[in-house]
């Protein structure tokens, strides 16, 4: 194992919110002080986040309420990147449906775009990002739209969203419903696409960014689609028996249970003979089995299982679980 911190590799922290941050409205414990401690090992720290439902202005005043470092610059929304596709696309001072929030709304009028909220304006474009106000009524104005051959564009598709109470649907849900209805499909601008993490990178003007996020789908295929370090926490979607059986393009590169694992050293997985070893966990694939040596609780056994079985299926296009076979030392 080394003894140097896995965040002391890089320069900047892409910190995903929902799932890694907070819950709802409460800070996951561990992760304010994790982050605050940033400054100190001279780590730049960005926000990426696909909830569109509150601006970055908000956001940040939110994690200042909970006692994070953040600036309204540090927040790079799904919204803010809705827009820019958009203005990139149409002509300033077109129509664009909202289907979302007043946030969202701010943000395609801070481009030059003019937000409506009915067909009868004449919107030749629709956005749609997560709000819990959204209603049947929003959804259908929507589809009616979309129907008509404007252009859609989704903020994301998380299918679901961390809240204090559990896992509720998030806006791929609401954005499905309207697919259902047209047939038709949107144009993702947010996570897991590229652009979102890049503009996080330059802000911060990092070269070395370790992106940390709770789902595969979105934060570590976007970090991954980015070509930056990536980095999975077990305290919102994800398990540890989800990303196991990660499809390749998925796959993180490390693996911790929450923000203050970027402190501790990260053991360097050996192999020898086919068996991989994580601290004082190995694991070995046979067949569609891997055999893990060590503990379950003990994240090192995870590591180890995950490194052979997927040295074992390097190229898997839908996810791919393997039967575990546990033994102690």
């Amino acid at each position: 194992m080394t003894g140097t911190a896995l965040i002391s590799t890089f320069d900047a922290l892409l910190s995903d919110l929902d799932g890694v941050v907070y819950a709802g409205p409460n800070a996951i414990p561990g992760a304010v002080e994790s982050l605050r401690r940033l400054a100190g090992v001279g780590v730049g720290l960005g926000y990426v986040t696909n909830n569109a439902s509150r601006s970055p202005a908000q956001v940040a005043q939110h994690l200042r309420d909970l006692g994070a470092p953040a600036e309204d610059h540090q927040v790079v929304s799904s919204s803010q990147a809705a827009a820019a596709l958009l203005a990139s696309l149409l002509p300033a001072g077109a129509h664009v449906l909202i289907t979302g929030s007043a946030a969202l709304a701010q943000e395609i009028e801070l481009v030059g775009l003019v937000p409506v909220r009915g067909a009868e304006d004449d919107p030749v474009a629709v956005v749609q990002g997560f709000s819990p106000e959204l209603g049947w009524k929003d959804l259908a104005e929507a589809s009616y739209v979309v129907a008509g051959g404007a252009l859609w564009v989704a903020t994301n598709t998380d299918w679901s969203i961390p809240q204090a109470r559990g896992i509720a649907p998030g806006n791929g849900t609401l954005v499905a419903a309207v697919a259902a209805a047209t047939g038709k499909s949107p144009v993702v601008a947010g996570k897991p696409e590229a652009p979102l993490f890049h503009t996080a990178a330059k802000r911060l003007a990092a070269d070395r960014p370790l992106v940390v996020g709770d789902r595969l789908d979105t934060d570590i295929l976007g970090g991954n689609n980015a070509g930056f370090a990536t980095v999975a926490v077990l305290t919102g979607v994800d398990t540890r028996e989800s990303i196991l059986a990660a499809r390749s393009v998925e796959r993180p590169d490390f693996l911790i249970h929450d923000l203050t694992g970027l402190y501790a050293p990260y053991p360097a997985v050996e192999h020898d003979a086919g068996r991989f070893r994580s601290g004082t966990a190995s694991a070995i694939v046979r067949g569609q089995s891997v055999h893990i040596s060590g503990d379950p609780a003990d994240l090192d056994s995870w590591r180890a299982a995950c490194s052979a079985w997927w040295a074992a299926n390097p190229e898997t296009t839908s996810a791919l679980a393997p039967v575990l076979e546990w033994s102690d030392h």
